[in-house]
């Protein structure tokens, strides 16, 4: 059977040592006579995966001592709600909104779900450059009383991404120094380094460069999690399954976490260590992400939008000048293992996703047809 080049946006492509070590392990764990999806989740065996996996994910980010790691489940999406519902209290516990910049479509339903359960200021939006850059920082209009500032770091469907991490101090004055950034890294987290005390919150979903859909990560830091008078600070109607302190004090284990996600991404946390971790991870991901840049902006028949400044080295969304093409050039992608092309029903197009896990030669391939297709058409 062979393989063929998934540029798809999430669920992605998985390393293939990954999931050949998981179909190894699928009938027999290590001796145990059972799967890993048949484990309890309160086994030996499982809490030693579970214990393996946060060890792991936390020397690869460097993860300070002081912020907890939990293995939720409901998404990016979800986070949505989960967030506000958790820090939008603020420390006194009457704060009643926060700040958001708004760089694309994830940010947007960000803004939406959480204006359910609080204020949500716009900070700054990008919609009126049909959303292909990030608003400058200085010129974000911050709230005195707001209990985080909310960024989605990589815009999937977008393809802008945050290639600096915001000093509120530095653009705000003092008064902001201690702001909490709470960041979607959904879509690229794991694929760089990332200086995780600069944020308050950093969650995402699994299924882009981490593991199967299912699994959540968010990384919290502890005094978020309660409260000037040692209170939680999640709103009292916050689902206890959803509640950041219940959560951590049960170790991600106040209910039954999902366990396979757990342990795949577990495998792929240490794959990531065996590349080199994630400045040799960024290495490849750079590589990558400028081989089809580069082709695109010296064609004259595809075009990117987005500000090269703010391209994200995950997703890359083009379109061909000639739209009434499109069908033609994902049929012939299809018929060439090229699958998963085409872009996202919001913007159109195509967008091409070059997770940790896709290959150089994924992008060769890749750039290798479009030059084809453009000498045919």
């Amino acid at each position: 059977m062979s393989r063929v080049f998934n540029f798809s946006a999430g669920p992605a492509a998985l390393p293939e040592t990954v999931l050949a070590q998981a179909a190894a392990e699928m009938l027999d764990w290590r001796g145990t006579g059972m799967s890993v999806m048949e484990m309890s989740h309160r086994g030996s065996d499982f809490m030693g995966i579970h214990a393996e996996a946060l060890a792991d994910l936390r020397a690869l980010l460097a993860v300070p001592s002081h912020y907890k790691i939990l293995f939720l489940q409901g998404g990016g999406l979800g986070e949505n709600a989960i967030v506000p519902l958790n820090l939008m209290r603020g420390q006194s516990g009457h704060q009643n909104e926060a700040d958001i910049v708004i760089t694309g479509v994830w940010s947007e339903k960000s803004y939406q779900e959480a204006q359910r359960y609080g204020q949500m200021n716009i900070a700054a939006s990008a919609v009126d450059s049909g959303f292909t850059q990030v608003p400058a920082p200085e010129s974000w209009k911050l709230h005195q009383d707001s209990a985080y500032l909310h960024l989605c770091t990589n815009e999937t469907i977008n393809g802008v991404e945050y290639h600096f991490t915001p000093n509120l101090e530095a653009t705000h004055g003092k008064a902001f120094k201690d702001r909490p950034i709470v960041a979607d890294m959904s879509s690229h987290i794991l694929s760089r380094p990332v200086d995780v005390s600069q944020y308050g919150l950093i969650y995402g979903g699994a299924q882009k460069n981490i593991g199967p859909a299912g699994l959540t990560i968010a990384i919290v830091r502890e005094d978020l999690l309660v409260n000037d008078a040692g209170e939680s600070r999640a709103h009292p109607l916050c689902p206890s399954v959803f509640n950041y302190q219940v959560q951590a004090e049960s170790d991600s284990m106040y209910n039954t976490p999902p366990t396979y996600g757990i342990y795949i991404a577990g495998l792929v946390f240490k794959w990531l260590k065996a590349q080199g971790g994630l400045a040799a991870m960024e290495r490849q991901n750079r590589a990558k992400a400028a081989l089809l840049y580069d082709y695109l902006d010296t064609s004259s028949f595809y075009e990117n939008r987005v500000r090269k400044a703010d391209r994200s080295l995950m997703n890359v969304p083009f379109f061909l000048k000639d739209e009434s093409l499109n069908a033609v050039f994902l049929q012939g992608a299809n018929e060439r293992g090229l699958k998963q092309l085409k872009g996202h029903r919001v913007v159109g197009g195509m967008r091409a996703s070059l997770y940790n896990a896709m290959p150089l030669e994924g992008v060769q391939a890749l750039v290798a047809y479009l030059k084809e297709f453009e000498r045919v058409h």
